[in-house]
């Protein structure tokens, strides 16, 4: 457990911060499902608006440092071959 009070605060700014990332995290997860099951159902308009809504959110968990570049560009790009799949 922290003792001085430097450690105490950095204790309470990682528990907060903690819960903002968590949120952060939840919000790209749901939009990255939305997009999955757009693609399920097979409606590629659907399924590139879902896209479109999720590209943000991605970039912005890069900006905010909650997830790594090459990851989120790695999903975008799988997912936007998945919908343009869908339209062949």
């Amino acid at each position: 457990m922290a003792n001085s009070p430097q450690a105490k605060k950095r204790a309470r700014q990682n528990e907060r911060r903690f819960q903002v990332n968590k949120a952060r995290r939840s919000r790209i997860r749901t939009h990255l499902r939305t997009v999955e099951e757009a693609i399920a159902s097979g409606d590629q308009a659907v399924a590139a608006a879902a896209l479109k809504a999720a590209q943000p959110e991605l970039m912005r968990g890069v900006t905010k440092g909650v997830m790594h570049k090459n990851t989120a560009s790695r999903k975008m790009s799988r997912l936007a071959s998945r919908v343009k799949s869908l339209g062949a």
